[in-house]
């Protein structure tokens, strides 16, 4: 992920200077104590010292964006102030405005007499308050799909999906016994799917972390997943390859 956000943040902001990075919480407070940089990107949930907790102790100096799997129930308190976020995987038309909104931010005059750099009153209690009090509501996933095979309409358990695989019109739901329709596209179903069962591989695909029997390659260089006890055989786009690394 932090090869990725690298990559995509020097393409929407080519001058950029990224000075460090870090695996970790600890780390990251040690860097920024050290190196004093404008900009720190900080995931969530990184071993050790949470990005909530760096930030409390980054955020005086330097200016915090978020960047979080998390759903808009987290992203609202985040948007309270100067902090601001990027989803998981960072989208490249997200990034610039990102950028466009960091560039502003310092090009304003620099008030000696500030408490912290560029973020508000609000902000600053929100991450000076504990864990606990910033814990978001457990988002509610859909355990049910509603969808068409022929005239017949199919309540599907969402554990019982393989995959989900759209095209222009619709979005084919895939089990072991049989392939339904609907019309959602995969865009609406990565908000409603636990991120944790289904994975999104391509800007058109989402897929059963159960049914994935393994990652091959094909002679084009694709990656792609395997699905147990099918023959399909799904592209992974480049932007979504990490999901594998530990595989």
């Amino acid at each position: 992920m932090r090869d990725q956000l690298r990559m995509r943040l020097l393409k929407a902001w080519p001058e950029l200077d990224i000075v460090g990075e870090a695996k970790n919480g600890e780390e990251a407070v040690a860097l920024a104590a050290r190196l004093h940089p404008d900009l720190t990107f900080l995931d969530i949930r990184m071993p050790g010292t949470s990005g909530m907790d760096a930030a409390r102790q980054i955020g005086g100096h330097s200016n915090i964006v978020f960047v979080t799997a998390y759903d808009p129930y987290a992203v609202e308190a985040f948007e309270r102030g100067a902090v601001d976020y990027v989803l998981k995987p960072p989208e490249p038309e997200r990034l610039q405005v990102t950028v466009a909104r960091l560039k502003e931010r310092l090009a304003r005059p620099k008030d000696a007499n500030a408490v912290s750099m560029n973020m508000s009153d609000s902000v600053t209690r929100m991450l000076s308050q504990p864990a606990q009090k910033m814990a978001t509501p457990k988002p509610s996933y859909l355990h049910w799909i509603q969808a068409s095979i022929g005239q017949d309409l199919r309540m599907i358990p969402v554990g019982e999906i393989l995959f989900f695989r759209s095209d222009d019109k619709y979005t084919c739901v895939q089990s072991e016994r049989f392939e339904a329709l609907i019309r959602k596209p995969v865009r609406d179903l990565t908000e409603e799917l636990d991120p944790a069962l289904f994975w999104q591989i391509h800007r058109a695909t989402l897929v059963n972390v159960n049914a994935i029997e393994g990652v091959t390659r094909d002679i084009r260089g694709r990656h792609l997943v395997l699905i147990k006890g099918k023959p399909d055989k799904l592209e992974v786009s480049r932007s979504f390859l990490h999901l594998f690394k530990q595989m």
